[in-house]
């Protein structure tokens, strides 16, 4: 049996109709810089950042050291009761860099983790202080935040959290900012619309809200859906009149991904829990972790029978390896200035974005912030009525850009393109030629199918 055949009998992946990958199964074997190989040789870009962790490519000497350099010492021990040496100094810089006023690090392992972790610290904070009445907890429609119960109870992605209904918490929803989907097409209308929704239920259920939960400045699994300017510091400003605590998750956006360290930033937005994960270790390791205020965790900090300790952790919570290898990554960061490149490159994108894409008559939006894209296909660009979902023109899509050497996976029908930080122009030029090239040939002949039929 080969490992393909293996693949198919053992595994069960994750976000995926194991139909599909019996089909059309991929194994990656090894890595160098921004490219990945399979098991046949087959080389790709890889144009997702191995799902929006990869920042400076792989197999990143320094990052290879810094892990081999760790084992040397000790791979893991607890944090349950005490701390090691590199989960220590990394929170540190961590709270260097954060916005103020966070404060304090709690280590998980991924991004659902760190949102559940946010969410039970907002509810038992005002349980701790003395409103226990504040339980429940508003989010964004088409908001994702992970896929544990918690971080599925705020999230609003029906293809993907429908079907748990019944093991969810209920959690309050407002629309979203999705511009190119507004009646209007008007940025600031639609801003201001979502936001009156969002203040009229504040002005009723403030008492009763504990938290508000919102991907920084782009959601990203519900579509790479750009917020309009001045939506996020508004939502900033709602939730400090009414006395509602702002959990923002930066899993997605935040180390240098939007051309700024943490999303928050383009606006000034401070945070009162804010998470974070994905290329905090470069993509080598996971770790994500929750930031907070000294507010927040003097609200817990007691004599242990006032029982108002935070009773939460996990087994590899600050796993040194995972710590030593951030370290080394927020090195690079500042070694090599990732944040301004991001934010340089990402008007290179954009042109490229213009030119190559934009004028594709299959192309409706086409959405950016940063190295953060989404291009989303539709059947009539005029009146942007999106191809039946039956075809999966998305999905097609990217199969036809591995074929043609990149991988990515859509959302839908939004082609993401999210490739790692340190990708050159040329790399950028080659990627997006890939993907337009695909888009044509997919868009066409599925446009063409249509019409027969």
């Amino acid at each position: 049996m080969n490992l393909i055949e293996k693949s198919k009998k053992y595994l069960w992946l994750p976000f995926t109709q194991m139909k599909d990958y019996d089909e059309n199964p991929l194994i990656i074997e090894s890595g160098e810089g921004i490219k990945v190989k399979d098991i046949d040789g087959n080389e790709y870009y890889d144009g997702f950042s191995s799902v929006w962790l990869n920042v400076h490519g792989h197999r990143k000497k320094e990052l290879d050291d810094a892990i081999r350099a760790q084992l040397d010492k000790i791979a893991h021990s607890t944090l349950l009761g005490m701390t090691n040496v590199p989960a220590t100094e990394l929170a540190e810089k961590l709270v260097k860099i954060a916005p103020k006023p966070l404060s304090r690090v709690f280590y998980s392992d991924s991004g659902a983790e760190a949102v559940e972790i946010a969410i039970k610290m907002a509810f038992q904070y005002w349980k701790n202080i003395g409103f226990p009445q504040k339980q429940k907890f508003i989010t964004l429609k088409n908001g994702y935040h992970g896929d544990t119960i918690g971080a599925v109870s705020v999230g609003a992605v029906d293809i993907f959290h429908k079907v748990y209904g019944p093991l969810m918490f209920e959690s309050y929803k407002v629309p979203v900012p999705y511009v190119y989907r507004h009646p209007s097409g008007d940025a600031e209308i639609c801003r201001d619309e979502s936001l009156e929704i969002l203040e009229n239920l504040l002005k009723e259920k403030h008492e009763e809200i504990a938290g508000l939960t919102v991907e920084s400045m782009v959601q990203g699994a519900g579509g790479m859906i750009v917020m309009p300017k001045g939506y996020l510091s508004r939502v900033r400003e709602l939730c400090d009149k009414y006395n509602v605590l702002l959990i923002i998750d930066e899993v997605a956006t935040g180390f240098g991904r939007t051309g700024k360290m943490f999303a928050c930033e383009h606006e000034n937005v401070f945070p009162d829990l804010m998470t974070a994960g994905k290329k905090i270790t470069g993509g080598y390791l996971p770790i994500a972790v929750t930031f907070t205020t000294e507010k927040i965790y003097k609200a817990f900090y007691d004599d242990y029978t006032k029982l108002k300790t935070f009773f939460h952790g996990h087994s590899y919570t600050g796993n040194q390896l995972g710590c030593a290898v951030a370290l080394a990554n927020l090195k690079l960061f500042e070694q090599n200035q990732i944040v301004q490149q991001v934010s340089e490159k990402a008007n290179y994108i954009k042109e490229l974005f213009e030119k190559e894409l934009s004028v594709l008559p299959h192309v409706g939006d086409i959405r950016q912030l940063g190295f953060m894209s989404g291009i989303e296909l539709v059947r009539d660009k005029k009146t942007k009525e999106p191809f039946p979902f039956e075809q999966r023109v998305g999905y097609k899509t990217t199969l036809k850009m591995r074929e043609l050497g990149m991988l990515t996976r859509p959302t839908g029908d939004v082609i993401v393109f999210m490739p790692p930080l340190v990708s050159s122009r040329e790399d950028l030029k080659e990627m997006i030629h890939i993907m337009k090239r695909a888009i044509e040939i997919v868009t066409t002949e599925e446009a063409n199918l249509l019409v027969t039929t």
